[in-house]
């Protein structure tokens, strides 16, 4: 009926199958007007309304000048409508023109088509100018249509052409004429349509991100790529080479919709999680109403009800301790609500991924249809040969169309795995600067760093592979289906096995779960001891503790590869059964088939269209227990995600902002604690502050001043009460925190920079002398955590921070503690007094010094976490409460330091000068330099070390004119350093070395037998198909039948058995490799000088123990296996198509140039991509860790938006070349499929034209390898070059392993047992330098300490007091002379044995991790008793005694459930323990207040008066006592005498006059007794 109306419409026949059964097939006339017309034209109209949209909507046209290229395509579609309306001019002609013929009219489709086509070119100019409006660059759905167009259109031209030469004239010569001229017209609008309209003001966008550039062909076949593959295959690609991402990509843009799609899920999963916590407690208080009342207390029922509930939860807690362990995290948190979030934030890039990956799939089944056809072809000789060429070119085009579609479908899921990984990673880092104390405390940093590194990357690789939970399923109910039309119901057998399987598997998951979660528990412990570890590397070296903490990293790395060698069998044996299923599917699918009936015999036909069936199977079943496997590890980190995420928020209410108050700050009946459920530490506090005033907050160590400071800050939870604060905060912390930023960025802290301003505040802090001596001024990068800065050069930093910030209120933590006491009058009188900077702001400061308090409007005295004493300083005295007994206890202290100050009517700046210093950092970084505004002398020649740089300078206050340039030194953290180019040979030789070479063997030859009988099998099953023509219509014998099963069988059980073997090996050697190369790295780690330290961030280092070893761990071994089996198939394709079609081999070499030139030319870019990413990763996790240890002062300042802000830049530098390195992958698939899908043309090309002489069976061997080819050589670049950029971790591993060492632990000249017996010391013309290329930092030492001498060590800053006792540990070694203890040259003993034997009691007090016997006795070499009676000795007794777990309290990390005077207490105790004959005091007091500080003294006194001690003055009176006094200038010792000597030696030099001066001020203040 239709084919009818179709033949009237067309005036021809419209379908005749003669048309196609001749050598020279052709279309009728009538298909090619109307069919071959409407389907493009009909595509055009249905795309063509989003175009026209923009016309009806665009107010704001672009009028903008008209591109050269719009004016082409205009003109060119113009040109198209004259042809398409001359067409009709023709017809007309024919029909009504003067010549024309009545009784024969054209047909109506001379009249449709020309119209139709005017009105599509109509359309097409509307689409064009809607196009250019929209400011569009291209557009995909033109560029198809132009495509369909003239792929339609080739089949009338042959016909056309065909006709004429067969008739030898034209016979329609205007139709014919017209028709070409629209033909090149419409070549000319497809070729116009593959490039990109780019706008003039586009340009410079385009030139930094080329993919806003890139046509609709570029973008699919990913060519904008070209010129940075190109680049990166000349020279070795950098950070600075990476393009800027698309908007969409950004982390602003990311975190921006996660957020808003989080808040509304977290706060539904908040609401389910508080209804089951009451639904939970009216169910324990339901069954305990139930019980029996106990202890007669059945009148008093709430009572009794209560203490059931309790006594229930008790009981709980015991019997149900392991269920609680397993549903711990289901129980105390809000849950289920970060998959969704995900889901609803990546929606768009997930459906259109879904599209991509269907229309793959059917492709994917296309193929053993057409091989299935190409098999028939060949058996029957009598067809045809233009059918051959046909499915050739057909197996061709839908191989080109399934890879383009795949590479779409895979490039958007890398892209949302990238997505995913940010959203998590902004969302913990945002997270982290709102979260309360308790669910700090939850997570240490260490753990919190694993959340983004490794929990965010699990999520992002399984959000790649999300697809194939739907996608897998599908290919196995189609493969069964076409395999049921294929065999009938022996597919059941098969369908049998795989069903078998699927518990197997899912026990198998279950196990790697539990693994997995003990594994990332084992890495957590790790990283968390090696963070500490690496924050304390200064002390373990002073103490000779490394192979205590080395022991402990090496028991839990033990630990953790056990967990990896059950993960890795578990593994092998999953490999084992999804390399036997399609083996064992066929086998028992062939087996049933040919044993139902005789009548089924194994054609070549069905036999290959089976297997290409069961290889397309063989991917699904291969990859859903992976995947699932890897959603059951990635459960583990939603857990742990979910748990932070919805962890509770700091409370913003603490703390109100309400100006009704005229106070500046009010605290009513607050109580106050560190978590929420603990007893208040601060108690019923009442206080009320008037704006402008100074207010001192003092009491004994642990009373609380601290935390009254957090309490306002709002850090801590308010049990009851409230706090006001009219104004803006600036918060100055008790430790100084320090950004890795220049100076100057640390100061203005995100304000506006105001010149005037700054200097002022340079000047009043006393850094103007510190910005003298800097290698760069204020424009000196300060190193992590301030490593080049001295205590109290970082103390200034942090209140030059909160000066410049012009706040309204100034909470001051003991900030004049880590300051000398003139510096720390100076900054009184300038900042913080009645005079200072601040003198109109309200200040709030805690101190330890007395002699400030006279200047205060009023003081505030605490004890015990309550106020017990509120007024100014006159009534405090006068009431003889607290704070009357605390100044008499140190009255003395205090008369001394008055009268140091002002005594005996000297000009103060005299006499305040102590030529101390700051207490420099215990690193040996450079010195405090206050002291060069201070006085008034001549310049003297200094020398000063900036981290790792010594500069000599004359001491003028001039700025030199070039100060802005950047200077040697001014970067104290060099770049980090990558590797580039090639991966070297010797690191994959290094990693085989590793393993074993025996492993390493093995492992290649049994891969290569598993190849070997995969080839057998299917060489096996062709010669089987033949079977079927040598006994056509004969009956198939038993035995031959049995035999054929039997061979196939066991051919494919060899090869998973070797398989299982292979894998089981490359286990065992990848974890011996990982051990190996771990423990090496460990060693090397803890063994390297301390000037390494200084000068490598701490990330860095976290990043070759997290990042690095992880990808040794469990990266390479993957790709080593799927590299090794990959190139074994290659190989077996290669080798069965050539014994196929020995033609094939001709083609073999051009293909393999193409492939090998675009692998080496991706692999160049890719490779340097993937280090870019490595080293691009570790400033995100080192920002991370800084912002955490910050945390307070951010808050407090109120920066949490701009540390959200640096936090975004930070991860978009990472994921620019994350993004390019998804696309290069892409790019690199595309370009090899197309050589793939070449070797499936070639090889059905060759078999089409050799068809006479080879069988079918053979032929179907051939194009079915061929048909796997394409995925191998994908898989093969992509595993090589994903093997060649993990084993960069090998290499990074590497570079830190063969970092030079210092000397070392222990040599074979051992010191006497009981050495140093007397504690002598002799320094002998001792000279140092820091690193070899730098100048001497003393000059020539030489004197004589004798047995039992106390020595203080004074000088100004740089004068080389801390590098004398860095000397005495050998943290650095002698450039010339030898230091002699006890006669034994220290340089020729072990270091261990010199340094056990010294002992130190550093300015910092460093603690670690885990109990407090540990840090005091980390070696396990002391009993109990003897750790108690130091504790007793250093005032802790009563402290540790009252704690539960006693000696076992567990230590917070970096000891931050102490206070740092506990702290100080216990590094005295650690001194006490070792009780050596030699001491030194590196300032050790300068952190603590007098009362601690005194205590320490005593103890000094009294315990070390048998030992030499060395102590490097801090404040005088420390040194008071001393036997004698070393003055130290310019690396030189000046003087070197009794203190009483030095009074009556009138020295005239002018480096000894003040502090002469100044002891003179202190012996005569001393015998004063104390005021009542």
């Amino acid at each position: 009926m239709c084919a009818a109306a179709l033949e009237e419409y067309c005036g021809s026949i419209f379908w005749n199958v003669s048309y196609l059964k001749r050598p020279d097939p052709d279309l009728p006339l009538c298909v090619e007007q109307t069919v071959l017309v409407w389907i493009p034209l009909c595509f055009l109209w249905l795309c063509a309304p989003w175009h026209l949209l923009a016309l009806c909507q665009s107010a704001n046209v672009n009028t903008k000048q008209l591109s050269k290229l719009y004016i082409c395509k205009q003109l060119v579609a113009s040109l198209l409508f004259l042809t398409a309306i001359a067409h009709l001019g023709v017809t007309l002609g024919e029909d009504f023109g003067p010549n024309s013929d009545q009784s024969s009219k054209n047909a109506g489709v001379y009249y449709a088509n020309p119209v139709l086509f005017s009105v599509t070119w109509i359309l097409v100019l509307l689409c064009h100018e809607g196009l250019r409006r929209e400011g569009a660059i291209d557009s995909a759905s033109i560029f198809l249509f132009w495509l369909l167009l003239v792929v339609c259109d080739i089949f009338p031209f042959q016909t056309l052409l065909r006709e004429a030469l067969r008739l030898g004239e034209v016979r329609d010569v205007p139709r014919f004429s017209l028709f070409y001229i629209s033909f090149g017209l419409k070549l000319i609008s497809l070729v116009l349509s593959t490039v990109a309209d780019i706008p003039p003001e586009a340009k410079d966008l385009i030139k930094k991100n080329p993919e806003a550039g890139a046509a609709f062909l570029s973008r699919i076949t990913f060519n904008w790529l070209n010129s940075m593959v190109l680049k990166g295959y000349k020279q070795p690609l950098v950070q600075e080479d990476m393009w800027d991402l698309n908007e969409s990509d950004s982390t602003a843009f990311i975190n921006e919709r996660f957020q808003h799609f989080m808040k509304p899920e977290l706060d539904a999963a908040r609401v389910r999680f508080q209804n089951k916590m009451k639904k939970k407690l009216f169910q324990n208080i339901h069954s305990a109403q139930e019980d029996p009342q106990q202890n007669g207390l059945s009148s008093g029922l709430e009572k009794g009800v209560s203490r059931d509930v309790l006594m229930m939860e008790e009981r709980g807690k015991t019997e149900d301790e392991k269920k609680k362990k397993d549903n711990k995290e289901e129980e105390n948190y809000p849950n289920s609500w970060l998959i969704t979030t995900i889901y609803k934030t990546f929606k768009r890039i997930l459906i259109e991924s879904f599209c991509f990956k269907l229309l793959e799939d059917v492709l994917t089944f296309v193929s053993p249809q057409l091989l299935k056809l190409m098999i028939s072809f060949t058996q029957d000789k009598s067809r045809y040969a233009w059918e051959g060429y046909l499915y050739a070119v057909l197996l061709m085009v839908v191989a080109l169309l399934q890879s383009l579609t795949l590479q779409q479908y895979f490039q958007r899921c890398h892209v949302l795995g990238m997505k995913v990984r940010t959203a998590l990673m902004a969302a913990v880092y945002k997270k982290a600067l709102v979260v309360s104390n308790d669910t700090r405390k939850e997570s240490t940093v260490g753990e919190t760093v694993n959340l983004m590194s490794a929990d965010a990357q699990r999520f992002n690789d399984v959000t790649t592979s999300i697809h194939l939970l739907w996608s897998c399923p599908l290919q196995i109910i189609i493969s069964i289906v076409f395999l049921w039309l294929e065999l009938g119901p022996s597919v059941l057998a098969g369908l049998g096995v795989m069903v078998l399987i699927i518990p197997t598997n899912a026990v198998l998951a279950t196990k790697a779960r539990k693994l997995q979660i003990e594994n990332m528990n084992f890495k957590d412990k790790r990283m968390k001891i090696m963070n500490e570890l690496l924050n304390g590397v200064k002390i373990l070296k002073l103490y000779a503790w490394e192979p205590s903490f080395q022991k402990q990293v090496e028991d839990i790395r033990g630990e953790e590869l056990k967990v990896m060698k059950k993960s890795a069998y578990l593994h092998s044996f999953s490999i084992l059964t999804s390399c036997c299923i399609p083996a064992l599917v066929s086998l028992a699918t062939f087996a049933v088939f040919v044993s139902v009936s005789k009548d089924n015999v194994l054609t070549a036909e069905r036999a290959f269209t089976s297997i290409s069936l069961f290889n397309i199977l063989r991917a699904p079943l291969a990859m859903l227990p992976m995947l699932i496997a890897s959603i059951v590890q990635t459960a583990v980190s939603k857990t742990r995600l979910e748990k932070f995420l919805a962890g509770e928020d700091i409370d913003s209410d603490i703390v109100r902002q309400d100006p009704s108050f005229n106070t500046a700050v009010s605290v009513c009946d607050g109580s106050f604690a560190w978590e929420k459920d603990a007893k208040p530490l601060l108690k019923d506090v009442n206080l009320d502050i008037e704006p402008g005033r100074l207010v001192a907050v003092v009491g004994a160590v642990g009373s609380g001043k601290s935390s009254l400071m957090s309490a306002l800050l709002g850090e801590m939870h308010s049990t009851k009460g409230f706090i006001n604060i009219g104004g803006s905060l600036a918060f100055v912390p008790q430790q100084a925190w320090i950004q890795n930023a220049t100076l100057k960025d640390n100061i203005l802290f995100g304000s506006p920079h105001e010149e005037e301003n700054f200097k002022k505040v340079i000047q009043a802090c006393a850094l103007a002398p510190d910005l003298e001596l800097l290698p760069g001024g204020d424009l000196t990068e300060i190193g992590e955590k301030g490593i080049n800065l001295s205590g109290g050069q970082k103390q200034r930093v942090s209140l030059a921070r909160a000066v410049y910030s012009q706040a309204d209120i100034y909470l001051l933590d003991d900030p004049l503690s880590a300051v000398d006491s003139h510096v720390g009058k100076h900054l009184f009188e300038n900042v913080i007094g009645p005079n200072g900077i601040l003198k109109n702001k309200t200040r709030i400061l805690v101190t330890h010094g007395i002699r400030f308090l006279p200047y205060m409007d009023e003081i505030v005295v605490l004890e015990n976490g309550v106020i017990s004493e509120v007024g100014s300083y006159e009534n405090l005295r006068a009431s003889g409460g607290t704070f009357s007994k605390f100044l008499d206890t140190y009255a003395t202290e205090q008369n001394n330091q008055r009268n140091s100050e002002t005594g005996e009517g000297q000009d103060a700046e005299d006499i305040e000068l102590f030529p101390g210093g700051d207490n420099a950092q215990p690193d040996g970084a450079s010195e405090d330099t206050v002291s060069l505004t201070l006085e008034q002398k001549k310049s003297i020649r200094r020398s000063q070390r900036n981290g790792s740089v010594r500069l000599r300078r004359n001491n003028s206050l001039t700025k030199s004119a070039n100060a802005d340039e950047p200077q040697k030194g001014q970067k104290l953290i060099e770049k980090e350093t990558m590797e580039t180019g090639q991966v070297k040979l010797a690191v994959f030789l290094q990693y085989l070395r590793a393993m074993g070479w025996g492993y390493s063997a093995m492992v290649f030859l049994i891969y290569f037998i598993q190849t070997t009988a995969f080839t057998g099998q299917n060489l096996w099953l062709s010669d089987w198909t033949g079977d079927s023509v040598e006994y056509y219509n004969m009956t198939y014998p038993s035995w031959k039948r049995d035999t054929r099963v039997g061979v196939f069988g066991a051919l494919g059980v060899a090869q998973g058995l070797f398989v299982f073997l292979g894998t089981l090996l490359l286990a065992n050697a990848s974890i011996d490799a990982s051990r190996i190369l771990h423990s090496r790295l460990l060693n090397n780690i803890l063994r390297v000088p301390m000037v390494f330290f200084d000068t490598s961030p701490i990330g860095r280092v976290i990043n070759r123990f997290a990042k690095d070893i992880f990808t040794i761990d469990e990266a390479i071994p993957a790709s080593l296996r799927s590299c090794l089996l990959c190139l074994m198939s290659v190989l077996g394709t290669v080798f069965v198509i050539c014994l196929a079609t020995p033609f094939f081999a001709i083609v073999i070499i051009p293909l393999a140039l193409i492939y090998f030139f675009v692998q080496r030319f991706y692999i160049a870019a890719s490779r340097q991509l993937r280090r870019l990413d490595s080293v691009s990763r570790s400033p995100i996790y080192s920002h991370f860790s800084e912002t955490v240890s910050g945390l307070s002062v951010i808050r407090a300042y109120k920066h949490q938006e701009r540390f959200l802000k640096h936090n975004e830049v930070t991860i978009d530098e990472n994921l620019k070349s994350i993004y390019l390195r998804i696309v290069s992958d892409r790019w690199l698939a595309i370009r090899l499929e197309f050589v793939g899908n070449l070797v499936v043309f070639f090889s059905a090309l060759f078999a089409v034209i050799s068809r006479d002489s080879i069988d079918s069976n053979v032929v179907g061997l051939s194009v079915l390898y061929a048909l796997n080819v394409t995925q191998t050589l994908n898989w093969l670049v992509m595993t090589t070059s994903a093997l060649e950029t993990n084993i960069v971790a090998v290499e990074r591993v590497n570079e830190y392993t063969q970092l030079k060492n210092e000397a070392d632990w222990v040599t074979d000249t051992r010191p006497p047992r009981m050495w140093p017996e007397a504690g002598r010391v002799h320094f002998e013309n001792y000279k140092v330098r820091y690193r070899p290329e730098l100048d001497l930092v003393l000059h020539g030492i030489t004197c004589d300490i004798n047995s039992t001498e106390k020595i203080g060590i004074v000088g100004r800053t740089g004068a080389g007091k801390s590098s004398l006792t860095n000397c005495l540990f050998r943290i650095i070694e002698a450039a010339e002379g030898r230091i002699l203890i006890d006669d034994v040259d220290i340089a020729t003993i072990g270091l261990h044995d010199l340094r056990h034997r010294l002992t130190i009691i550093p300015q910092d007090p460093v603690l670690f991790s885990g109990s407090l016997r540990m840090n005091l006795d980390p070696f396990d070499k002391f009993s109990d008793e003897e750790i108690w009676r130091v504790l007793e000795l250093s005032h802790l007794k009563s402290y540790v005694s009252g704690l539960q777990e006693g000696l076992q309290h567990k230590v917070a990390e970096g000891g931050e459930n102490l206070s740092v005077g506990q702290r100080q207490l216990l590094c005295l105790a650690r001194a006490l323990l070792r009780k050596s004959r030699i001491l030194i005091l590196d300032e050790a007091t300068a952190a603590v207040d007098l009362e601690t500080d005194n205590l320490i003294q005593n103890t000094i006194r009294k315990e070390f008066s048998d030992c030499t001690v060395l102590t490097i003055a801090h404040r005088l009176h420390s040194i008071m006592d001393s036997s004698r006094v070393m003055v130290l200038d310019a690396g030189k010792i000046v003087e070197f005498d009794s203190p009483s000597n030095l009074l009556e030696n009138e020295v005239t030099q002018d480096v000894c006059c003040t502090i002469i001066s100044s002891l003179k001020t202190m012996t005569l203040s001393r015998p004063r007794p104390p005021q009542r």
